[in-house]
């Protein structure tokens, strides 16, 4: 699942809400596992970097396909750094004393700026193939599993601050957009 010199793609800029419809619909399947996948995928990881996130999913660079990357601690503060293509997302009963969920506060490169508490998930798992379509799973908690989620939720065309009461989301709009205004809603 490890892809050699990953952050050697190039970075393309971060489609802000409102801004794209692909960021507000579900992506497309993939289909071709070509050198175009291998190529997004490098540029994901690459914009990812550049914008200094934890995850990243393809319809946040203007890509409408069933894609994300992440390089984000668990709750053990281990790196889960790895990509999943065409992603089922399951949410796994807590082991030993876990919590089932937990409430912190959540970002995205796609809303600059401001964070909002959400409950999410304690553990999370994401089933889906790999650049040669072989099955690949990826299993976290803590942070690690709260972005799982909101990449998923991406992919499926939900963006987190559409998970808020719409007072609270207009807010954050109204911040991220800034003085000037230019985030549309």
């Amino acid at each position: 699942m490890r892809l050699p010199g990953r952050y050697d793609g190039a970075a393309r800029p971060i489609v802000t809400y409102g801004s794209n419809p692909v960021l507000h619909r579900p992506c497309a399947p993939v289909t071709e596992f070509d050198e175009g996948l291998r190529r997004l995928l490098l540029d994901m990881f690459a914009s990812m970097a550049e914008a200094d996130g934890v995850g990243l999913a393809a319809n946040q660079i203007g890509v409408d396909a069933r894609i994300f990357v992440i390089d984000c601690p668990d709750a053990e503060g281990e790196d889960v750094v790895g990509y999943v293509i065409n992603p089922s997302l399951t949410l796994p009963e807590p082991v030993g004393d876990e919590p089932a969920e937990e409430i912190t506060e959540e970002g995205c490169l796609s809303v600059p700026g401001p964070y909002a508490e959400l409950p999410r998930a304690f553990r999370a798992r994401v089933d889906g193939v790999d650049i040669k379509g072989a099955p690949v799973t990826i299993e976290a908690t803590g942070m690690a599993a709260r972005c799982l989620q909101h990449e998923v939720d991406h992919l499926n065309g939900t963006v987190y601050v559409d998970l808020l009461a719409e007072e609270h989301r207009e807010r954050l709009l109204a911040e991220a957009a800034g003085p000037g205004g230019d985030l549309p809603a």
